[in-house]
């Protein structure tokens, strides 16, 4: 199976949660391969600036804001994306500690950010994109959601889920066209958790490193391409070997 991409047409990729981190760097990487990107976040201020980067770059962007924690909010959001040839459910948070120490409010807001929104999301767009007969959906899932990590239960439990989403979509839109896959990231620099952290993680991998966000941007972009035209409902671990060991 390959991508039916017709390379005359303006081709258009959402990225939810691209207004830092892993999500900034695959809008950016996107955007140079040719896409006009909908830049995904909840703040206005920094969507501009990913937009004026991409701009700059002689790219093509708009930003989209939406609260991914209301189902009303992604329906307008899938609304106002239009049609989408590529979609990436970057969007989320992670938390670690204690299992006892998870309150049942964040519990359910870790769950709701990392499992539903790219649930309904997908439910919104991947009809469409299989009546147009192509499409690529990317998630992002974690080397967490392969492996035990002390204090990652919650965390861990939502990128299975994303994973086995992945496996369940490809088997119901590969068939029309849409591929559908997961990357597994390890530790990753992206600014927002500790770096420390993330560094001691990078240290347990085969790499004996922690990646930089634009190497996770890399392999999204390949399995957004007609290049992986072969490829769906696989999870592909980028995570410095890790989960090899």
């Amino acid at each position: 199976m390959t991508d039916n991409v017709d390379t005359h047409a303006r081709r258009t990729a959402l990225v939810t949660g691209a207004t830092s981190g892993i999500g900034r760097a695959v809008a950016v990487r996107l955007a140079d391969d040719g896409f006009h990107v909908l830049v995904h976040g909840r703040d206005a201020e920094r969507g501009a600036a990913v937009v004026e980067e991409i701009e700059k770059n002689g790219g093509s962007a708009e930003f989209l804001a939406a609260d991914l924690s209301d189902v009303q909010a992604i329906e307008q959001l899938a609304a106002a994306a239009g049609d989408v040839d590529v979609l990436v459910n970057n969007a989320g948070f992670s938390w670690f500690g204690p299992t006892a120490e998870l309150t049942s409010e964040t519990f359910d807001a870790l769950f709701a950010a990392n499992v539903r929104s790219a649930y309904f999301l997908v439910a919104a767009l991947a009809p469409k994109m299989a009546e147009r007969g192509r499409g690529s959906i990317v998630n992002l899932g974690s080397m967490a959601g392969q492996i035990g990590l002390p204090g990652g239960a919650a965390y861990s439990a939502t990128k299975a889920a994303v994973a086995a989403f992945t496996r369940a979509w490809a088997a119901e839109y590969s068939p029309r066209g849409v591929r559908v896959n997961t990357i597994a990231p390890g530790p990753v620099y992206t600014g927002g958790a500790a770096e420390e952290r993330i560094t001691a993680l990078g240290d347990t991998t085969l790499l004996a490193r922690a990646a930089q966000a634009e190497e996770i941007a890399d392999v999204i972009a390949f399995l957004a391409s007609p290049a992986a035209g072969y490829v769906t409902g696989a999870l592909i671990p980028a995570d410095g070997g890790r989960t090899a060991i």
